[in-house]
C-alpha cells in the first residue's frame, strides 16, 4: 500500500538507502511479496485480487515509532492489525505464495526506509525521523506493482471498501 504522507520524512533517505526506492518503489506497506509472475496477472486474476482486497476497509495508519530487522531500518504502525488482515487475506486465496517466501513465522507491517547499514547509519535516520513522527496516513486502495526487468512499476490499483 502506497503511503504518500510519509514521503517528505523518509523520501531522501529512501533514495539514498533503499534500492527498491530507486528501482520505482514509492513509501509503502508491502501487502504480500513475492507474489504472482506479472506473465499471470491478466484480467481474471486482477479481479479476483480486486474482490478480495474489496472486502476489506480503508482505515487510518498511524506510524509512530521506527523498528529495525537485521539489515533494515523500518516505520512501524502503531497497531498492524489492518496491514496483517489484508495480506492474510491475499495468502489465503493465493496460499503458494506466502510472505517473503515463507522465511519468516511473523507477518510485521512495515516501512522500509534503509537497508544494509550500519549501526551509526540506522541512529542517524533514525534521529531525523523520530522529529516527524507520527505520520498518519489514510489507507484506502492497495497497489499492484510489478518488474519490468529494470524498474518496478504500477500495474493496477484496487481500492478497498469504505467503512
Amino acid at each position: 500500500m502506497r503511503v504518500p504522507e510519509a514521503e517528505p520524512a523518509v523520501g531522501a533517505w529512501r533514495e539514498r538507502l533503499d534500492p527498491s526506492a530507486r528501482a520505482g518503489v514509492p513509501a509503502h506497506v508491502t501487502v504480500l511479496f513475492p507474489f504472482l509472475d506479472a506473465s499471470r496477472i491478466g484480467p481474471g486474476v486482477s479481479g479476483e485480487i480486486g474482490e478480495v482486497l474489496g472486502r476489506h476497509p480503508s482505515f487510518e495508519a498511524r506510524f509512530d515509532h521506527c523498528g529495525r530487522f537485521p539489515g533494515a531500518l523500518y516505520l512501524a504502525p502503531e497497531r498492524d492489525t489492518h496491514f496483517r488482515r489484508l495480506t492474510e487475506a491475499i495468502v489465503e486465496r493465493w496460499p503458494d505464495h506466502p510472505p517473503f517466501g515463507g522465511q519468516f513465522d511473523d507477518i510485521v507491517p512495515h516501512l522500509t526506509v534503509a537497508q544494509g547499514q550500519d549501526e551509526a547509519v540506522w541512529e542517524q535516520v533514525e534521529a531525523d525521523l523520530l522529529p516527524e513522527l507520527p505520520i498518519v496516513a489514510r489507507i484506502t486502495s492497495v497497489a499492484l506493482l510489478v518488474h519490468d526487468g529494470t524498474r518496478w512499476r504500477q500495474r493496477a490499483s484496487f481500492p478497498l471498501r469504505k467503512p
